[in-house]
């Protein structure tokens, strides 16, 4: 399989696994019971009520990423999503290593074009804080079109001024992931 195993290490984007942000989530809320002992009753309620929306994320991912026709998380991005495929099955390639200011080595490159000819896949994922030079050079080598999905790491002001949320981005990413893995 194509799954690059050594991007995992240095992909930062842990949240993007959402049993991994359920325990930030219990984290924060213990970090704020022990700072605030008065404020118990709501941290744990909140905490419990994001953890149900996380649950229920994970579970609508689970669904509707069964029997996608693509396999492989391809990016023509940085290594960011790579906690998100292992979490659901996918292997994932990206033309980066994690570092956004270095450029792809040639072997990378290749091997992003090359797995996105052997899965047949018509889409190049991307991310939003990247210039897509690269991608958009490589789809237009293989005829692939760009997908962008959020490594919700953060936002722009505009994302904040709409009130934007991880739960919102992530359900967006769901929506993509389907048509970039050609999904039933």
């Amino acid at each position: 399989r194509e799954h690059d195993h050594a991007t995992d290490a240095s992909d930062p984007h842990i949240w993007l696994d959402f049993d991994n942000a359920m325990r930030m989530v219990d984290n924060i809320r213990d970090g704020l019971i022990r700072k605030d002992p008065a404020g118990r009753e709501v941290y744990e309620r909140n905490a419990q009520a994001y953890n149900e929306k996380l649950r229920d994320l994970d579970n609508r991912y689970r669904e509707n990423l069964k029997g996608c026709r693509v396999r492989t998380i391809i990016s023509g991005g940085h290594s960011a999503f790579s906690y998100l495929a292992r979490r659901y099955g996918f292997d994932y390639v990206s033309v980066y290593g994690f570092s956004p200011d270095a450029e792809p080595t040639p072997g990378r490159l290749a091997r992003v074009t090359r797995t996105l000819r052997a899965t047949g896949s018509r889409h190049l994922f991307y991310e939003e804080l990247i210039d897509p030079r690269v991608a958009r050079t490589i789809a237009s080598e293989t005829g692939a079109s760009l997908v962008r999905l959020h490594g919700a790491h953060n936002l722009t002001r505009d994302e904040l001024e709409r009130g934007e949320t991880f739960i919102g981005l992530m359900n967006r990413n769901l929506e993509r992931l389907k048509i970039g893995l050609e999904c039933p």
